[in-house]
């Protein structure tokens, strides 16, 4: 029993001294842990940063297309309808018809006129009063009168004629002399409706009237039958319906471009101090997850979204609280998409503004 007590006594301080080195190790693990997630944290922030340095991003964006608003030029009632929404056209392609009846009247018309002017003008070359008989006529007749009125005079001053009948011969000289001016003017009248206006030389005045009622008849005829003016997408077609009074000038469907795809992305005021046209751009598609697009900087705005708004800003009240404004920036797409671009489409732009 006396030696087994140092054993036991020996065993004592070893169990203590375990569990005294145990709180050291957890503080130094406490100590690498506040030193070590500090300095990730600025390891990955300047990463970060780094990541940012040269280049602008904004998911304020979105596919853009060029459309052509469609209108009739001349007005009337729809009689057929050939495309729909969705529809793909070519240049030329027709797209509806409006009621060519009342233009080819118009054209009826016209032709009417143009003969009857033709008609007119044929008659007026076979009239005495243009040939001159009436004149040759008149100036005989003045040759009688004054013939006769000599012989009378004569008789009269040798009193073998009355006053009455002397009177009477001077009478028909001047009658015959009046005769010959009204034929004169009558002539003349004649040469001006068979004369050539000063601005259509070498046509009568009515004739080209008429000539160019028909050429605008002809015209609105050829505007009933209304053609795509591009290659594109037919779209807001609902509105053509047949039977529907159409005005002139109204537009009735849009027509979306092909080919006409761009992006317009709308950046901070802040992000614009280093971007220039001409610079590089990534266009990342939401609908198309994976797609990215290559494209460059095409046109920078000349105001904000908000100062071109149909309601503009107003703070002639002081307002204390500034707004970033967000400037519209035209993205041309370089690279081919192999998939179809739609318009109003979410985009992811970044635009690498190391290029210079």
């Amino acid at each position: 029993m006396a030696e087994a007590d140092p054993v036991i006594a020996s065993d004592t301080p070893a169990t203590e001294e375990a569990p005294a080195t145990a709180p050291k190790k957890r503080r130094w693990r406490r100590i690498a842990l506040m030193a070590v997630v500090p300095l990730l944290l600025l390891i990955g922030g300047f990463v970060y940063w780094s990541s940012l340095q040269g280049k602008v991003a904004t998911d304020n964006a979105y596919v853009q297309q060029d459309r052509v608003s469609i209108s009739a030029e001349v007005g009337g009632q729809i009689v057929d309808v050939l495309v729909a929404d969705g529809d793909r056209v070519k240049p030329g392609q027709l797209l509806f018809r409006i009621d060519q009846r009342p233009y080819k009247v118009q054209i009826a018309e016209a032709n009417a006129a143009i003969a009857q002017a033709q008609a007119s003008r044929t008659a007026l070359t076979s009239d005495p009063d243009l040939t001159g008989a009436s004149i040759s006529a008149a100036r005989e007749d003045i040759a009688f009168a004054e013939a006769n009125f000599a012989r009378k005079d004569a008789l009269y001053k040798k009193g073998f004629l009355t006053k009455t009948e002397h009177d009477a011969a001077q009478h028909q000289v001047n009658q015959a002399r009046e005769e010959l001016r009204l034929a004169q003017a009558r002539k003349a009248s004649a040469q001006a409706k068979l004369a050539d206006g000063p601005a259509v030389p070498g046509q009568n005045p009515a004739i080209a009237a008429g000539e160019a009622k028909k050429a605008g008849a002809e015209l609105n005829l050829s505007r009933t039958e209304v053609r795509a003016p591009t290659a594109g997408t037919v779209t807001q077609a609902d509105r053509l319906q047949i039977g529907q009074q159409i005005v002139q000038g109204l537009p009735v469907l849009t027509l979306v471009e092909d080919g006409s795809s761009y992006v317009e992305a709308n950046f901070k005021e802040t992000d614009l101090d280093d971007m220039r046209v001409g610079q590089r751009a990534e266009i990342r598609v939401d609908a198309y997850p994976g797609l990215v697009l290559k494209g460059e900087v095409e046109t920078i705005g000349a105001g904000t979204g908000s100062e071109f708004s149909v309601l503009p800003a107003q703070n002639a009240t002081g307002n204390w609280v500034k707004v970033t404004q967000r400037v519209p920036v035209k993205i041309r797409i370089t690279s081919k998409s192999p998939r179809r671009l739609i318009a109003g489409l979410s985009t992811d732009v970044t635009v690498f503004t190391d290029d210079r």
